[in-house]
């Protein structure tokens, strides 16, 4: 299979994901958890999926926002550190079980940690970030220093 682009194949596909992004970044914002939570589960999602492109633009946004290396450092393993308020794991968690969807134990993160609305939010967010890597990955956007 040759490689690509999807968002220049069909650029109004791309545009309707983009605008997806925006509607769950949004609703991340308004459910109270904030936009590092939602870097946190953008970058998580795409070392699951090894997406390096997005891995790299949501470090570098997180890290602009204010993040700590430390954090970002041990994201990959975030259940055995401590750096992780109850709700960043609980969303976390939840990320997770949305992207390998074969994780269907909701007690990993439903402890109460997240509202009804910010389980909403961070399932959207994940749902578009998944889209996201695998637009990049099929498509085979550069990752250069």
């Amino acid at each position: 299979m040759s490689s690509v682009n999807l968002g220049k194949q069909h650029p109004e596909a791309y545009k309707q994901l983009i605008a997806l992004n925006g509607q769950a970044d949004a609703a991340v914002e308004a459910s109270g958890l904030g936009p590092l939570v939602g870097d946190l589960v953008k970058i998580r999602i795409s070392q699951l999926n090894g997406c390096a492109f997005c891995l790299r633009m949501h470090t570098r946004d997180a890290l602009e926002k204010g993040e700590t290396s430390d954090r970002v450092a041990v994201l990959a393993a975030w259940w055995e550190s401590q750096y992780f308020t109850p709700q960043e794991r609980a969303a976390l968690a939840l990320a997770e079980q949305v992207t390998r969807l074969s994780v269907p134990d909701a007690r990993v993160w439903d402890d109460g940690s997240l509202t009804d609305e910010q389980v909403s939010a961070i399932s959207w967010l994940s749902i578009v970030m998944n889209a996201w890597n695998r637009v990049a990955i099929t498509s085979h956007y550069p990752v250069a220093p």
